[in-house]
């Protein structure tokens, strides 16, 4: 295996190994397996120390503790949302909020619009065409990318790797894998970090407002997505 030391203080700067690559299935197998018992702030400085500037962080700003831990790190880290046209206003306030308190350097993806509302008339197909389509074109010329999925959101994500590799070869880090709902919200009121007032109403998984519900299960956050289908992933975490 490729020795890739993890440092115990962060350097901020450029190693060099950006292509994905460099870093066979089983290094990055091993990598996953020491970060179990690592803070994510640690993962987080291993991410920028490898990768940045060719590294990216997707939001879906149903919360900003991502982010937060992120900046901490490199403040400027660029940050990607994807604007669908069918988000909540909250959420696009959220999104502002967010990029006003930290300075962000945001990075919009925005849908073209469509003459029909491709949740009506193609529902399975939506999310690829506005989601995935646009994380493809958000992630060209990135060697990795973060995310702030965590395994006990559904048991879709419980085998989630905290560092893998997903469908376009890129290096997929999940820095709060496995983070808890309530590790969630002790970071938020202990930072004072900014988050989707939604979830205040109810709402524990935030995303399109047509395919979105509050949670029909209290022990699911995600059983309020896509309600009355088989789908449970919209495909931006497939690896």
């Amino acid at each position: 295996m490729t020795t890739i030391p993890i440092a115990s203080e962060p350097t901020y700067q450029h190693r060099g190994i950006t292509s994905p690559d460099d870093f066979t299935d089983a290094d990055l197998a091993a990598l996953s397996d020491e970060f179990e018992r690592k803070p994510a702030s640690k993962v987080i400085e291993w991410a920028v120390e490898q990768f940045a500037p060719h590294l990216a962080l997707t939001a879906s700003f149903t919360d900003a503790v991502l982010i937060d831990l992120a900046v901490r790190v490199h403040p400027e880290i660029e940050v990607v949302f994807i604007d669908t046209g069918y988000h909540f206003p909250q959420t696009l306030e959220t999104v502002e909020a967010v990029r006003r308190r930290y300075g962000l350097n945001l990075k919009m993806m925005t849908v073209a619009h469509h003459d029909e509302a491709l949740w009506e008339v193609d529902p399975e197909n939506c999310c690829s065409a506005v989601k995935v389509g646009q994380l493809d074109r958000a992630l060209l010329g990135k060697s990795a990318w973060m995310s702030g999925l965590r395994r006990d959101e559904a048991p879709s994500r419980a085998a989630a790797p905290i560092v893998g590799r997903d469908i376009r070869g890129l290096i997929k880090v999940n820095p709060l894998a496995t983070w808890t709902s309530e590790d969630v919200a002790g970071y938020i009121r202990d930072h004072d970090v900014p988050y989707n007032p939604l979830i205040d109403e109810g709402y524990l998984s935030i995303g399109c407002m047509p395919c979105t519900e509050k949670p029909t299960d209290p022990d699911d956050p995600r059983s309020g997505r896509w309600v009355g289908r088989e789908k449970t992933e919209c495909g931006l975490h497939m690896l």
